[in-house]
C-alpha cells in the first residue's frame, strides 16, 4: 500500500499498487476519431484513465495538470503507444490565465476541441469545521468550481454544435462528508452548474454532463489521509472495494461519443453500488 504524499493532487508513479488507467478487456471501437479533447487533471488517476480511453478511441487530446511531470510524461507515452497525439500543459488552473493558456495551447497545437472534461481537483479533510480557513476555503473552491467556470468560458469561442462538456462531480456532493465539508459543497456547486450550464447552451446543441465518483483509488488518496483510511479506502461501499480509474472512464467516453447524443444536464454515477438518487 503506498505511503502518504504531501503534496496534492499526488502523483501516480509513486503508487502501490498502481492505479489502473485502462482496463484490458475493453475494446474500443473508434468512438471519438477525428476529435480533439481537453483534459483537466489529465495526468494521473481518473483524468488518465479518460485520456488514455479518448485515445483509445481515436481522440487527439491535450492535458491540463499542475506540476506532476513524470506523471504527465508517462500519460503522453501511453497515448502515443496508441497512435495518438497528445499535448502536456502544466498550471494552476485555479488561475483563469492558467486556463486561458490550456486552451489557446490546445488550439494552437491541436487545431480545435470537441469535448472539454472538467476533472483536476484537489480536498484538504478537517475533523474540526472551524478549521477549515478562509484560504483553504478558497483554494478548494478555486480549483474545482472556479476552474470549470474559467476553462469554459475560455474555450467556448470554439465549441460547435455536438461539442460535449463533462465535468468531474462526487458522490459527496449527494451524501455530503463531515470531514470534507468545503469539498463536499464545491461538488455540489458543480452538479448545479452542470446543469445550469446544459440549459444555457442546450440552443447551440452543446451537451453539458457529469459524472460522479465513488471512492476510486487515485493519487489524490494517498495525498489526502492518513495511512489507516487508505488501508480501509473504499470498502465501505456495496461492492466493498474502491473503484479504479479505468471502471470510470468508460462513462466520460459515453458522454463524449455518439451514444450520448440524447444526454444533457445528467450526472452518471459510478459509485460501486451507493444509490444517492441523485
Amino acid at each position: 500500500m503506498s505511503s502518504p504524499q504531501q503534496q496534492q493532487p499526488g502523483r501516480e508513479s509513486g503508487m502501490r499498487p498502481r492505479p489502473q488507467s485502462f482496463a484490458r478487456e475493453y475494446r474500443p471501437s473508434g468512438q471519438l476519431t477525428g476529435k480533439v479533447a481537453l483534459i483537466t487533471g489529465g495526468d494521473s488517476g481518473i483524468g488518465r484513465a479518460v485520456t488514455i480511453a479518448f485515445a483509445k478511441e481515436g481522440a487527439e487530446v491535450a492535458i491540463a495538470y499542475l506540476n506532476e511531470h513524470e506523471d504527465a510524461r508517462q500519460t503522453q507515452a501511453a497515448v502515443e503507444q496508441a497512435g495518438r497525439r497528445c499535448v502536456a500543459i502544466a498550471g494552476d488552473l485555479a488561475q483563469a490565465d492558467a486556463c486561458a493558456a490550456a486552451v489557446r495551447s490546445t488550439m494552437e497545437k491541436l487545431g480545435r476541441i470537441d469535448v472539454l472534461v472538467n476533472n483536476a481537483g484537489e480536498q484538504h479533510p478537517q475533523d474540526d469545521f472551524t478549521a477549515i480557513t478562509p484560504r483553504q476555503l478558497e483554494r478548494t473552491f478555486a480549483t474545482n468550481v472556479f476552474a470549470m467556470f474559467h476553462c469554459v468560458s475560455a474555450a467556448l469561442p470554439y465549441l460547435q454544435a455536438g461539442s460535449r462538456i463533462i465535468n468531474t462531480t462526487s458522490v459527496t456532493a449527494y451524501r455530503g462528508s463531515k470531514h470534507l465539508i468545503d469539498y463536499a459543497s464545491s461538488k455540489g456547486a458543480i452538479v448545479a452548474f452542470t446543469r445550469s450550464l446544459a440549459l444555457a447552451l442546450a440552443d447551440r446543441d452543446i451537451l453539458v454532463n457529469a459524472v460522479a465518483p465513488g471512492p476510486v483509488w487515485t493519487p489524490l488518496v494517498v495525498s489526502t489521509f492518513k495511512p489507516e483510511h487508505v488501508k480501509e479506502f473504499g470498502k465501505d461501499v456495496p461492492l466493498g472495494r474502491a473503484g479504479q480509474p479505468d471502471e470510470i472512464a468508460p462513462c466520460f467516453v459515453f458522454l463524449a461519443a455518439a451514444g450520448g447524443s440524447h444526454v444533457t444536464g445528467q450526472v452518471l454515477h459510478p459509485n460501486g453500488g451507493e444509490i444517492i438518487n441523485g
